[in-house]
């Protein structure tokens, strides 16, 4: 299958033996560099995601001779398995597609990676990214240096990152005031991740502003239902009739988290998991 089209297909419709093909690309250097890219990108999703794929995105990282670019897709192409990993700590082999021995390898890998000045700072970046969906001590610092460093490349990473590591609510209400729109999304998503109460004035002036751009008026609607569960149903209700599906569902999905506290969370990671068809 040409990738292009498996990569408007949705994975759950990929035909079996994809994970190979995808390998196969990657360690093709004969291949163009747009279907490496795309191979790259697609590996990161669970359901081809196994300890064969894993190392043979971990060796691209590794690889200097490799275009940054293609090290950084690879790189990011992590997060999903580190965060599926993180959640369910290899307690039951069969919730995680990769084994434990594979995951900490690649932890020791990305992290080596990230403190190695002569890596690129985009793969660098994207190592951050992917690799803060499993928390480790060294994250914080990391952190800390990216944001306090005045770039902002390294400043919109930092504030991703925050998402998933705690410890920088003072740094998320700050960068709420961003004038830039990718800063300031990352920074919203980062306030309702961790129920920000401080944040609550800001999230629900997004809500209620009819000009807000619609990715962040999504970003703004979880916010709402993490910061304030008790009042989700009385801000949100008018925007489950919204004739923009997506921004119902997310109304809607909103409330429900709201309402029944995290029960549902389990049950959608369990749905997500899928199989793997390697």
């Amino acid at each position: 299958m040409d990738l292009k089209i498996l990569q408007a297909t949705p994975p759950w419709d990929w035909p079996q033996g994809t994970g190979k093909r995808l390998k196969k690309v990657l360690v093709d250097r004969r291949a163009s560099a747009s279907d490496r890219l795309i191979a790259a990108e697609l590996a990161g999703d669970l359901v081809v995601m196994d300890d064969e794929l894993a190392k043979t995105l971990t060796a691209v990282v590794r690889n200097a001779e490799e275009a940054a670019e293609l090290r950084a897709k690879a790189a990011i192409a992590f997060g999903a398995v580190f965060e599926l990993a993180y959640t369910y700590e290899f307690e039951d082999p069969e919730d995680v597609p990769i084994t434990e021995e594979t995951f900490n390898d690649i932890q020791a890998t990305l992290r080596e990676l990230y403190f190695d000045v002569t890596v690129p700072k985009e793969v660098r970046r994207r190592i951050l990214e992917a690799s803060v969906r499993a928390p480790e001590t060294w994250h914080e610092d990391a952190i800390k240096v990216a944001y306090d460093s005045g770039d902002r490349d390294w400043g919109l990473t930092a504030v991703f990152a925050m998402r998933w590591v705690r410890g920088f609510d003072q740094q998320i209400l700050e960068a709420l005031k961003s004038t830039d729109p990718d800063i300031h999304y990352e920074a919203v998503e980062a306030a309702g991740n961790w129920g920000l109460a401080a944040a609550w004035s800001h999230v629900v002036a997004l809500v209620r502003n009819a000009r807000t751009e619609k990715e962040l008026l999504i970003a703004a609607i979880g916010g709402v239902g993490n910061i304030r569960p008790a009042e989700a149903r009385e801000v949100l209700e008018d925007l489950v009739d919204s004739e923009d599906e997506d921004i119902a569902e997310a109304a809607e999905e909103a409330i429900g988290m709201a309402e029944i506290g995290g029960e549902g969370e389990e049950d959608e990671m369990e749905e997500d998991k899928g199989e793997w068809i390697n």
